[in-house]
């Protein structure tokens, strides 16, 4: 997806705190002048947010009841209330941030004009919360010299969580992006989905990284729990699977079954792994998709093939199966025997 973010309408600053600590909210009464620092702050927009995975606003039952999606319409169809509503998302996210572990920090509200999705143009919201603080030198001159002073600021490289949204798909929550870059454990999720409330658009990212995810499960654990299945075979199956994904442009289920996992009793198990993989993850595996290949190459260091052997060795397989014996000696030593023509 082509995306260009070229201009600031309006920017507002809050700084929020923890709830649960009684940290409380400073409230901005005034938009915040951005005139020296337009440049920067869209550089650190084009920098963070990636567009490979998307996001779509969602609430149980009735999109209409989700907050955040109903103070993004408020300001879509008039940006005057700009000031209201970013007072309104602040306080929303302030009743969310009651986990020990949130940080308070600083909360920006931007308003976006004419941004480039593909061939639209359409107006975007930047919500963006910034809780770490880098430190930066900075050179001075005095009349004997130079003089240094440290200070603190944001880094306009990284940030700690934000949401961009793009006003269109306006019925099927808009499109979005998102990252929360400092809290990975689920006890922390109130950025995606307790003040957010976002799930992943299902698109050709979305299918191609689900269909490996359960490739990978089936073959690395699934296989091995109900078949007697050689490590170097399981190996092969993921060297299969990878290359499958890198070579084809369109996935078929039936066509990998046939091709990759091949022996009947195998695909009657991938087939029933499938289906009890989609009600325990709460996915939906499709069957035929078009292949992406940025989600390819980004699970493809999940797909390498290492023997573990005790703590002195590590064996990589690339192919050819065929080539790596497994036996045992007279003392009941286990071995590999690996075949080569050249060492390098």
């Amino acid at each position: 997806m082509n995306v260009a973010i070229e201009k600031i309408d309006r920017l507002i600053i809050h700084n929020v705190g923890n709830k649960s600590y009684g940290e409380g909210i400073k409230f901005s009464q005034d938009e915040t002048n951005f005139d020296n620092s337009e440049s920067n702050i869209l550089k650190l927009i084009q920098n963070v947010f990636k567009f490979d995975s998307l996001y779509e606003f969602y609430f149980t039952h009735d999109l209409n009841l989700n907050p955040v999606y109903k103070l993004v319409n408020v300001l879509f169809e008039d940006n005057t209330k700009f000031l209201e509503v970013s007072q309104t998302l602040v306080s929303h996210l302030y009743n969310q941030s009651t986990h020990p572990k949130i940080k308070g920090g600083d909360f920006y509200v931007i308003y976006l004009k004419d941004c480039i999705i593909n061939d639209e143009i359409v107006d975007g919201i930047a919500i963006l919360k910034s809780e770490n603080k880098d430190t930066f030198l900075n050179v001075k001159s005095n009349p004997n010299g130079f003089e240094l002073e440290s200070l603190l600021g944001m880094n306009i490289n990284k940030l700690d969580k934000g949401c961009l949204i793009f006003n269109t798909d306006k019925e099927k929550g808009y499109l979005l992006s998102v990252i929360d870059n400092t809290n990975k454990t689920s006890d922390a999720q109130y950025w995606f989905d307790n003040f957010l409330s976002v799930r992943e658009r299902k698109n050709e990212y979305y299918n191609t990284q689900n269909v490996l995810s359960l490739c990978k499960e089936f073959i690395s654990k699934e296989l091995s729990n109900k078949f007697e299945i050689k490590r170097t075979d399981q190996a092969d199956l993921l060297n299969k699977s990878a290359a499958f994904f890198k070579e084809e442009n369109v996935f078929e289920f039936n066509k990998f079954a046939s091709e990759v996992i091949e022996k009947p009793e195998y695909i009657d198990s991938f087939n029933t792994f499938k289906t009890n993989y989609e009600k325990e993850k709460n996915v939906d595996v499709k069957d035929n998709f078009e292949i992406s290949e940025k989600a390819t190459k980004k699970q493809a260091r999940f797909f390498k093939s290492v023997l573990k052997l005790d703590k002195n060795f590590h064996i990589y397989i690339h192919g050819k199966k065929e080539l790596i014996e497994k036996g045992v000696d007279n003392n009941g030593k286990k071995f590999y025997k690996i075949y080569f023509e050249e060492e390098s």
